[in-house]
């Protein structure tokens, strides 16, 4: 016969005395589970295995009298039903007493706060002094920092005038190329003709036509092999009488720098300066990029 439940006074957890898991975790548990749990805890707290504990009855007692309600069906479901019970108002009370204390803990740091002194007007002014003080001595050491980046940034050379003066680790020779050009009005001249017209003077490397230029001036790079034909080139007429090429070094060679008036060297017409000008920088990058391209193919096995 299932022995009586605890009181709620008295109330004590079955499923603890046993050492085994409370709550809706303990309600899951199979017989098997609960007898074999008995069985380890009885050969533990046996009173002949703790002679010298005056409680080992009392206890071994409690530990049958808890096996005997969770073995019984109908004591085990009233028992669970208690201890939801008890559970449930444990935690209603926990969060009570957390809002309490949170309520408790607002209150006091109100009345501290209304408690504690006005400031200073003269304080406070003497503070915020001290800030704009402390924020004007960082400003000279921040205007220093930029001024020095700005230096540094307008000295470094830009990635296109660096790629316009390496090439694999060699310089651009800048007197081997040639700018060209030619009224579009009379016979246009392709890459094709460009370089059966220029190879008169020497090997031609490489000819690169404007392609976003003006409708009525056409215009090109030409890259000599070598200085002596890209100065015998410049020294030359060029191209269909109806229509000659206009034909400038990229930079005039040192050692013929004499050899050409100075308004050949610097032409003075304005459409003309925009033609041979900044225009053509674009172009020397071009040409680096494809006479790299070309040495790549050549290394290639």
């Amino acid at each position: 016969m299932a022995k009586t439940l605890d009181s709620e006074e008295e109330f004590i957890d079955h499923y603890l005395v046993l050492c085994l898991p409370s709550g809706k975790e303990g309600s899951k548990l199979s017989l098997k589970q609960i007898d074999k749990a008995y069985r380890d805890q009885s050969r533990k707290r046996h009173p002949d295995k703790r002679p010298n504990d005056p409680d080992a009855t009392a206890d071994f007692q409690r530990l049958t009298t808890s096996y005997e309600i969770l073995r019984d069906v109908t004591s085990r479901a009233t028992f669970d039903a208690r201890l939801f019970s008890i559970q449930e108002k444990a935690f209603r009370a926990s969060l009570f007493d957390a809002k309490r204390r949170k309520l408790a803990s607002d209150l006091e740091e109100r009345e501290r706060a209304a408690a504690a002194p006005e400031p200073n007007p003269t304080e406070l002014a003497a503070r915020k002094e001290k800030m704009v003080a402390a924020e004007l001595q960082k400003e000279p050491a921040a205007f220093q920092s930029r001024k020095a980046k700005k230096t540094t940034s307008s000295s470094a050379p830009s990635p296109s005038q660096e790629k316009a003066k390496k090439n694999d680790g060699v310089s651009l020779d800048e007197e081997k190329v040639l700018k060209v050009s030619w009224e579009r009005d009379g016979r246009d001249y392709g890459a094709v003709q460009l370089t059966e017209l220029f190879e008169r003077f020497g090997r031609v490397e490489d000819v690169l036509i404007r392609s976003k230029g003006s409708k009525k001036k056409g215009s090109a790079i030409v890259v000599m092999f070598s200085k002596d034909a890209a100065v015998a080139a410049t020294q030359s007429m060029i191209g269909d009488i109806s229509n000659p090429l206009l034909v400038l070094p990229l930079r005039t060679p040192s050692s013929t720098s004499t050899a050409f008036p100075a308004k050949q060297a610097e032409p003075s017409s304005p459409k003309l300066n925009n033609i041979v000008g900044a225009g053509f920088q674009d172009y020397e990058s071009s040409i680096l990029k494809k006479l790299e391209m070309a040495k790549e193919k050549k290394r290639a096995p």
